[in-house]
């Protein structure tokens, strides 16, 4: 539909017309969704085509809490996997920074509802795996 309108040429009619040619050329006949019901869900939403577009990508966004609250369970789950004592500080050591610095600057959204992790707490816990761990390899 690249013809302008020519003047004196009712709106309708020329939209009409545009249509009709438009399904002479076939430009209808495989559009995505053709044939199928609408969905239930019509109420507007001006992102619809973000929100369809990341869905089809498979991505998803979380407000930033929320991705850090997920960041730290990983990060500790992490240093319980951890090869070295250095490793397991080191891993909470950078969470922590995360941790405190979207405590001393929370941005808009949920609250974090986290705090930073005991280092010491945590090496004690990951030698007490450990040591488990090589526990049930000795008993096998």
């Amino acid at each position: 539909m690249t013809e302008r309108k020519p003047p004196g040429v009712p709106f309708e009619s020329w939209v009409e017309k545009e249509i009709r040619d438009a399904q002479g050329r076939g430009e209808f006949d495989r559009l995505p969704g053709a044939g199928k019901p609408l969905p239930d869900d019509m109420t507007y939403d001006e992102l619809w085509w973000v929100k369809r577009k990341m869905a089809r990508e498979g991505l998803s966004v979380l407000p930033p809490t929320l991705a850090l609250r997920k960041e730290a369970e990983d990060a500790l789950a992490a240093a319980y996997a951890a090869p070295s004592e250095q490793t397991v500080r080191r891993i909470i050591g950078e969470i922590n920074t995360k941790i405190l610095d979207m405590m001393l600057k929370p941005p808009p959204g949920p609250p974090l509802g986290l705090k930073r992790y005991d280092v010491e707490e945590v090496v004690h816990e990951w030698r007490e795996r450990r040591a488990r761990r090589e526990r049930r390899t000795a008993a096998e």
